[in-house]
């Protein structure tokens, strides 16, 4: 059994990751500053389920803090998982700055925390966002991604160039890994999932940017988490799409919601977001041959297990904040 650092543990894709990693018997320390990015709350949620597991360590630190190096340097860790990120398309127009720390510094602390440990493997979060405004779709991995259209993808593509740097000089395997707009159950409640799905049940309107039309190829979270773990085998330096095989637009999306949650939508369309982008779509082909790897649940699938889940957990999560 192996021994792994995953930052950003408290995040959504790196909770499900590390929870899916303690089931198979892996022992795993997980590093999170728990910010108020979005609700605590739900951060807190995730904390506690990991917490239960035996092989769990937590400790609550900034990776963008340089002193996070120090305090590992005698740890021996067979991969570092680095989840930790700020996100956001349109949070990034208003606060580039905190981006910049996470994204790219806390990228560059954990790839030199690898270099001076002589940690072979290292994977990184990066985003469908760095694709830019007009990529072919489905979108490969070797579409251009140098005109990010904000910040976020702008952080997210310095933290992959400072990645292939350590992988050239210090020969470290590192698999990058663009997500394409995950949901599922305990996520983001700034993304259209969770908060759509505490607004219909509970009767409040549903805010849409724009007209509703605009899709994405929206990936279910254990998919997401799947591939992130078959991502730790050696491949030298790789950049791997991981998305969804659906593309849905906004307007289908909350009719999908309707039928499940079985009540109907009060929506109400705002004006359009210039950090948006229209759609995504990943070519996922690549994950395919490297790591066997294909998204399993449909939309259908992915919104029932949300749906069942917040009905589980209705009590605290209809207080959740969904801006």
């Amino acid at each position: 059994m192996a021994n792994y650092l995953v930052t950003g543990v408290a995040g959504f894709i790196a909770a499900r990751t590390a929870e899916m990693l303690l089931e198979q018997g892996h022992t795993l320390v997980g590093v999170d500053n728990i910010n108020n990015a979005y609700d605590p709350k739900i951060k807190e949620y995730r904390l506690k389920r990991l917490q239960a597991h035996k092989g769990f360590t937590f400790h609550k630190l900034d990776i963008s803090d340089k002193s996070i190096i120090e305090k590992f340097k005698h740890e021996k860790f067979d991969a570092v998982i680095n989840l930790a990120a700020r996100a956001g398309v349109r949070y990034s127009v208003d606060n580039p700055w905190v981006f910049v720390e996470t994204n790219m510094i806390g990228t560059l602390n954990m790839l030199e925390l690898c270099k001076q440990n002589g940690i072979k493997k290292f994977i990184v979060a990066s985003t469908s966002s760095i694709y830019g405004e007009d990529p072919p779709y489905p979108t490969p991995e070797n579409a251009s991604s140098s005109e990010p259209l904000q910040p976020y993808a702008a952080s997210k593509k310095g933290a992959e160039a400072m990645c292939h740097a350590y992988h050239h000089l210090y020969g470290i395997d590192i698999s990058i890994l663009r997500y394409f707009t995950v949901y599922g159950p305990a996520g983001r409640p700034d993304l259209a999932h969770l908060r759509f799905t505490q607004w219909i049940s509970e009767g409040k309107p549903v805010r849409v940017n724009g007209d509703g039309n605009q899709s994405r190829g929206f990936t279910y979270i254990d998919d997401i988490a799947r591939g992130t773990i078959l991502a730790l085998k050696p491949l030298g330096f790789e950049v791997i799409n991981l998305g969804g095989h659906e593309v849905i637009s906004i307007n289908d999306l909350i009719k999908i919601m309707e039928d499940v949650i079985g009540k109907k939508a009060i929506v109400q369309y705002g004006a359009p977001n210039p950090a948006d982008m229209i759609t995504n779509q990943a070519d996922v082909s690549k994950a395919g041959e490297l790591l066997g790897w294909e998204p399993q649940f449909n939309m259908r699938q992915g919104v029932e297990k949300l749906v069942e889940w917040y009905n589980q957990e209705r009590e605290w999560a209809k207080e959740i904040l969904t801006p």
